[in-house]
């Protein structure tokens, strides 16, 4: 399956975002690193026309900004790759903690790392919304919240489609 089948097919379809467990977790790790390198693609160049502006914080910073130079765009883009990707990995990790919690009580079958994969897979649609939801600051509060309980929604539509655990036979 390639990863634009996946990315259709983690939008709407909860049988296959189910299934999606299954796959390598090579695959699931390029399909989590594209949307990586996207949210950073998109934060860094929004850095570099100025409209986010990353040293407002502090005469102390801009002075030293100042100082670095044309340097600072090579620093700014490694900065928010590694905190893109420490941040969508903690969120499908968060959120696949969450979804094992859900499989127990809905009495379903799977490992954490199945869990996490559909976690990872699931995190599609959030991850848009909370990119798109960044470009009107008036509503970047919510857009967590709102990302946030999407991510659960899909998990717990795709745990449904995962195997039921079988039922304990007492003996009398």
């Amino acid at each position: 399956m390639n990863y634009h089948q996946i990315f259709k097919a983690s939008l709407y379809e909860f049988k296959k975002l189910s299934a999606f467990r299954l796959l390598p977790i090579g695959k699931v790790f390029t399909y989590v690193f594209v949307f990586v390198f996207f949210f950073t693609g998109i934060s860094f160049s929004r850095f570099i026309i100025g409209d986010d502006v990353l040293f407002d914080a502090s005469p102390d910073l801009q002075e030293q900004s100042e100082k670095i130079g044309p340097l600072i765009f090579p620093i700014a883009f490694i900065l928010q790759l590694v905190i893109s990707t420490f941040y969508i990995f903690i969120r499908v990790s968060a959120f696949a903690y969450i979804g094992s919690l859900m499989m127990k009580l809905m009495k379903r079958r799977g490992q954490y790392l199945h869990i996490w994969r559909t976690s990872a897979i699931a995190m599609t649609l959030p991850i848009l919304i909370t990119i798109v939801l960044d470009f009107f600051p008036e509503l970047k509060s919510s857009g967590l919240i709102i990302s946030s309980i999407i991510h659960l929604t899909y998990i717990v539509l795709a745990i449904k489609y995962y195997p039921k655990q079988p039922q304990l036979q007492r003996n009398h």
